[in-house]
């Protein structure tokens, strides 16, 4: 990475870190996805119940790899029988993993989900949440997240997931009422009452959609 970027990523994240903190939410920054993975490692201890809502940065820096080989219990919904039970077992986790869509500067993380199953567990369940961010997800302020959300990360991932949307077929978001639509819930995480509950690692790499 060139080395004006590193560093403007860099003072970037302590900004965006001072904004996670004053929501009375955990900020660390991760030089590279191999600093992420033992940043998150040391906030799991052994043993943890985990599970995830399906955030491909996760996969990305190699966490749900270390958490299968490793002495913990990963519940993996892509791999359970039935996946309507995986997903409610997500409530009662000791942690639950995610990237976000869209994180402003300020430290407010904006999620846009489908089967909701994600934006519920973020907002209410687990012990705690841990995000891994890549830096392209900052945006400005909660506007500028919420268009990112739903004209960048909305567009690839109904591609992604083969549905028929107006995004899917043009890239941008036409606010549409599709059977297939991932727009049905959006949630915006301001503030946590639970000190302690939300982690948000932000890695200095693109990560995810």
């Amino acid at each position: 990475m060139n080395e004006n970027i590193f560093k403007r990523n860099e003072l970037l994240a302590q900004k965006v870190i001072k904004g996670l903190q004053s929501r009375n939410m955990s900020g660390y920054y991760a030089a590279d996805k191999e600093a992420a993975l033992k940043q998150a490692l040391e906030l799991i201890p052994k043993g943890s119940t985990i599970t995830m809502g399906g955030g491909m940065s996760v996969h990305e820096i190699g966490l749900v790899k270390a958490l299968k080989n490793a002495d913990y219990n990963f519940i993996d919904r892509d791999e359970a029988t039935d996946k309507r039970a995986a997903m409610l077992d997500a409530y009662d986790a000791d942690f639950f993993l995610a990237s976000t869509n869209a994180i402003t500067e300020d430290g407010v993380l904006v999620n846009i989900d489908g089967n909701s199953n994600r934006v519920s567990a973020i907002a209410q369940g687990p012990k705690k949440v841990i995000f891994i961010v890549g830096m392209n997800k900052v945006c400005d302020d909660v506007d500028g997240a919420m268009k990112r959300a739903r004209n960048v990360a909305a567009p690839i991932n109904a591609q992604r997931f083969g549905l028929s949307t107006p995004c899917a077929k043009t890239g941008s978001c036409f606010n549409c009422k599709s059977p297939d639509t991932i727009c049905c819930q959006f949630l915006i995480t301001r503030f946590s009452r639970h000190e302690g509950r939300i982690h948000v690692i932000l890695v200095n790499d693109d990560l995810g959609f």
